[in-house]
């Protein structure tokens, strides 16, 4: 076979998931479908004498008619609560403002260009790719700021742009689930990890830090593996750049900027040593006032409130002293900006959040985690194969369905059970599917930021499409892909805990 019929081959591929994810309807839309969906399905079951028998309990398990007066009326009674008690919303609005003040203020902006501006020449590529991965923190800052800075930072040094927008690219998208920090997807995807384990076991809590162990150390291995296809298969591929882009002066920090630094970082080193005070000595403030433990303790259990106090005081920090923050009307418009762009994402959750309780209600995510974990329990899969696969699947709906959140609200309710039932603790379960959401990432034209990087790559390169993006990051997929299987393996096979509390095994 042809390179030529090989490229054709490849181009209908890319094409046919375009077009199949362009008439994916819009992620709301999609779960105001399921949950009309889910009340026809449990009117079909429940007309069949159809039932099982909880492993655990012993008791028998029949599906629950929601088309039904009694259904109705639990329809109309939860509608509100349902929306209200969905536990990734209050985790994810409360992180955000946060996280808001640090981003408005300049600070993650300011670090993100410190980090590349300083790196030697010889290290950029893997400054570009950690810095990529870090700045998942403020998620679509990576994006905006550091994809297009890359670019422009590796066409000063005298390389090409493209190399450069496609390491930062890789680390700030392919890396999204990895990081040294908590960012606003940790405790989202633990509140709908939570939600799918009460269909189990109704006391079951997942700490939003519950991958940080897995995920710190896969920081690391990602930033290598993107340094290393970066530079042995990217700049080759790409060879001399032969545009005609005039270099843009990158601005070196200025007085005020160095002084906001200094300002958030004497803010930080404060904060830290008020937590450590806290954590550190027998009987302190943040330890489990039961236990003296720090598993349970207030400081494991309200991250997201350390997360929203360490925003605020490191961001207004800085502002002052960069001078970015002149008064606490300032302040309030960062956190305000901030819940603007969240309009959509809230009217989505009101959605989720439906079907969620109606797919609990009906009792079909039980019956079909009964069902499947039978299912894989003679299929003769071992832990392994069956987690690999896993992530392959999971990997595989990225392409069609770009939000983490929205994949993992459809996806939870029915694996999380599932596994449960099979012995598999719900972290477990959180951290292979944000392996596989991530790896596929950058070559998913459903990624919501995937028409903006096209804009920055035609930039350099008129003649670029969709075709170009993929084939220049699906490299990057590949060797993630290997990369964080392999880790993920190993991390299993020495039962290492994913994060604090986290175990692998119930």
């Amino acid at each position: 076979m042809t390179k030529k019929s090989n490229k054709k081959y490849i181009e209908e591929f890319l094409s046919l998931i375009e077009k199949v994810g362009n008439k994916l309807p819009n992620p709301t839309t999609l779960f105001a479908i399921f949950s009309v969906a889910v009340l026809l399905l449990s009117w079909i079951v429940s007309q069949f004498e159809f039932s099982v028998i909880h492993p655990g309990t012993g008791k028998e398990i029949k599906p629950v008619n929601l088309l039904s007066v009694e259904g109705l009326h639990r329809i109309i009674l939860n509608l509100v609560s349902n929306f209200t008690s969905f536990a990734p919303l209050g985790t994810v609005l409360v992180s955000l403002i946060g996280i808001a003040v640090a981003e408005h203020s300049g600070l993650i902006s300011t670090v993100l260009r410190l980090l590349v501006l300083k790196s030697p020449k010889k290290l950029l590529t893997l400054v570009v790719v950690f810095s990529g991965v870090l700045s998942n923190t403020a998620s679509e800052i990576g994006y905006v700021l550091l994809v297009p800075l890359s670019a422009l930072i590796f066409l000063a040094a005298g390389r090409h742009p493209v190399a450069g927008l496609a390491a930062a690219f890789a680390g700030v998208s392919g890396g999204y689930s990895a990081n040294i920090l908590l960012g606003t997807i940790d405790p989202l995807l633990a509140g709908l990890t939570q939600e799918a384990a009460h269909i189990i076991d109704k006391s079951y809590e997942v700490n939003p830090a519950a991958n940080y162990y897995f995920m710190f150390v896969s920081t690391f291995f990602i930033t290598v593996a993107g340094t290393f296809v970066t530079e042995k298969i990217i700049v080759p591929r790409l060879g001399e750049y032969e545009g005609n882009i005039e270099l843009e002066e990158l601005e070196p920090l200025s007085k005020d900027e160095k002084r906001g630094l200094w300002y958030a970082g004497f803010a930080i080193f404060l904060f830290a040593v008020i937590i450590l005070l806290g954590l550190l000595p027998d009987g302190g403030f943040l330890r489990d006032p039961k236990t003296n433990g720090i598993l349970k303790s207030p400081f494991l259990s309200g991250i997201v409130s350390f997360i929203f106090f360490g925003g605020v005081l490191a961001g207004l920090a800085y502002g002052i002293g960069a001078k970015t923050i002149k008064s606490d009307n300032d302040v309030i418009k960062s956190m305000s900006k901030s819940m603007e762009t969240l309009g959509s994402y809230i009217v989505l959750v009101f959605f989720a959040a439906q079907f969620v309780a109606f797919f609990n209600w009906t009792n079909l995510g039980l019956i079909v985690a009964v069902e499947g974990a039978n299912f894989l329990k003679s299929s003769g899969l071992g832990p392994i194969p069956l987690l690999i696969s896993f992530i392959i699947i999971s990997a595989f709906i990225n392409l069609f369905i770009g939000s983490a959140s929205a994949k993992w609200a459809i996806m939870a309710p029915v694996f999380v059970p599932m596994f449960m039932l099979l012995g598999y603790s719900p972290e477990l379960v959180q951290a292979a599917y944000r392996v596989g959401d991530s790896v596929t990432n950058i070559i998913s034209p459903m990624m919501s930021y995937f028409a903006l990087i096209i804009a920055f790559l035609t930039k350099y390169d008129s003649k670029a499409g969709i075709g170009t993006l993929i084939a220049t990051m699906l490299p990057y997929t590949i060797v993630f892909f290997i990369t964080w299987v392999i880790l993920f393996i190993i991390w299993f096979i020495f039962g290492l805990p994913l994060g604090p509390g986290a175990k692998l095994f119930l």
